[in-house]
């Protein structure tokens, strides 16, 4: 697991490998993270939008964003978390994610931008 903490907002990423699939006549790797995004702060904070890069093990890039987070938009309150699951095809292996989520404080508006700390992906047979 990692961890990153932005003006007081948590982002905690676990990741697994789902399996392989063919898709167009090539091999794609799935993998699936998990997000924890846990607010400890004192202020209430909505998440608005995403921005992930995604990069495979071939150099192949793909940016993702987005409004909020698997159709939602949630508001986290001072100790509280949210919690969503989501996945990805690359087509290596391995790779890595990162990104981050805009964010707002709720009480006087004030945009923040919190950063997901960068995650590898990568299938347990390829590993030495």
């Amino acid at each position: 697991m990692v961890q990153q903490v932005t003006s007081g907002i948590k982002i905690s990423v676990e990741t697994n490998f789902e399996g392989t699939f063919y898709k167009n006549y090539k091999v794609n790797f799935a993998f699936g993270y998990k997000v924890t995004i846990e607010n400890q702060s004192k202020e209430i904070v909505q998440l608005n939008s995403r921005y992930w890069k995604i990069l495979d093990a071939l150099n192949n890039e793909e940016i993702v964003k987005g409004e909020g987070v698997i159709g939602e938009k949630p508001i986290i309150s001072p100790g509280e978390s949210h919690i969503y699951s989501s996945g990805c095809l690359l087509t290596s292996p391995f790779g890595s994610m990162h990104g981050y989520y805009n964010m707002v404080n709720l009480s006087n508006s004030k945009k923040i931008k919190v950063y997901i700390p960068s995650f590898k992906l990568s299938a347990p047979f390829s590993l030495n």
